[in-house]
């Protein structure tokens, strides 16, 4: 089980909402309305660091949970992400951009081969630390309880992918994020951190980083 314990840092409630505004509300809306789309991994990269911090000061957070886990691997569900996932990014490309269906893989395999080494690391792995470690334990005292905790998790996760501006991105962050949520929650760390990755390497691999690669971004305004 992911460590979701009550931070020991005497943090008032109106400072937790407050700071969780700013934190998955504001930046994600700031980036999406103002931020250059070149400097997406140096801004991940910073809030990546900040959530290290408070993770830090909040106090009460075992740190061994985040390397903890691996032998607790949700196979049959880190499989069916992997499917399902290609399933649905092939049939929306089929249906809307059927030329980019498996583009990569036919004209740029090596670079393919890259982005699958390298998201892992430098994307799915700052992200889950944002949106499920942070999450769930510096704001524990104000999140809601049960499924709607996993709602609310999804919905922010979702709407951090705001800067692509694309209804589709939305509904595809929203489910994946309720699933590495719910993983999170009963696996452990690692398990939120093997499904997020094996479903951004599968929308790769199937062609949907046209929707998901940061230079094809553009704002409606």
């Amino acid at each position: 089980m992911a460590d979701v314990a009550e931070p020991e840092a005497a943090i008032t409630p109106a400072w937790m909402r407050l700071e969780f505004a700013a934190l998955y509300v504001g930046a994600p809306l700031a980036i999406a309305l103002f931020m250059p789309t070149r400097l997406l991994f140096p801004a991940l990269a910073l809030f990546s660091v900040a959530g290290l911090v408070l993770l830090r000061c909040t106090g009460g957070f075992d740190w061994r949970g985040l390397v903890r886990g691996w032998g607790r691997l949700p196979w049959l569900e880190i499989l069916g992400m992997i499917l399902i996932t290609s399933a649905i990014g092939a049939a929306v490309l089929w249906m809307v951009r059927p030329g980019a269906i498996f583009h990569m893989a036919r004209e740029r395999p090596g670079f393919m081969l890259m982005i699958w080494g390298l998201y892992p690391l430098l994307s799915a792995l700052p992200q889950e630390l944002i949106f499920r470690p942070l999450f769930f334990h510096r704001y524990a005292a104000i999140l809601p309880g049960g499924q709607a905790a996993i709602a609310l998790n999804a919905a922010v996760f979702a709407f951090a992918h705001l800067m692509y501006w694309s209804l589709l991105v939305s509904l595809l962050t929203f489910v994946g994020g309720w699933f590495f949520a719910r993983a999170y929650l009963k696996f452990g760390f690692p398990a939120a951190w093997v499904l997020h990755a094996v479903a951004g390497n599968a929308l790769f691999a199937v062609g949907m980083g046209v929707y998901f690669y940061s230079g094809n971004a553009v704002r409606p305004f």
